[in-house]
């Protein structure tokens, strides 16, 4: 009966003295764990590009990124990872039908610019100069200046324009 303990060591390691060639070999098993995981988690996770959708990616891969150096035990990361991901999906479906938790965890618009008038205060607690907002403007409606429609800086952060209805 062969022993395979030699190549396992060769292609695994174990502790955080690792080879690159098992190093690779976890990088690569773990891509395609984080992959699944994602896949399993639903197409929101980068969909959206929320605080809420960034929370995972960050905790998602610092997690993986232990069990891809031997920092912590392989099977131990891939758990931890799958609990991330279950939880998110969690909270994500509960927030389609809890308001309150969908405020709460994504926020909610905030308007910069109304009737004619540029919100000075939400501009300062958005953090948005009102040169980003002519930027943004300029960007998304290829008009050099703001005119009648509305601005909001959305949950995810973006900034969007609404134009007044005929």
């Amino acid at each position: 009966m062969m022993d395979w303990r030699p190549l396992v060591d060769t292609l695994w390691g174990h502790g955080t003295a690792l080879a690159p060639l098992a190093m690779a070999v976890r990088a690569l098993t773990m891509f395609f764990l984080v992959l699944f995981l994602l896949r399993l988690g639903g197409a929101r996770s980068f969909g959206r590009k929320s605080s809420f959708d960034n929370a995972l990616v960050m905790m998602l891969g610092a997690i993986a990124a232990r069990g891809v150096v031997g920092a912590s035990p392989f099977n131990s990361t891939v758990v931890a990872s799958a609990v991330v991901v279950a939880v998110h999906r969690l909270i994500a479906r509960l927030c389609v039908t809890q308001s309150w938790l969908a405020k709460l965890v994504e926020g909610e618009p905030v308007p910069l610019y109304r009737n004619g008038v540029v919100l000075h205060e939400n501009l300062k607690r958005t953090n948005i100069s009102e040169a980003d907002l002519q930027e943004s403007r300029r960007l998304e409606l290829q008009r050099p200046s703001l005119g009648a429609e509305e601005a909001f800086v959305e949950r995810n952060g973006r900034i969007s324009f609404v134009r007044p209805e005929q």
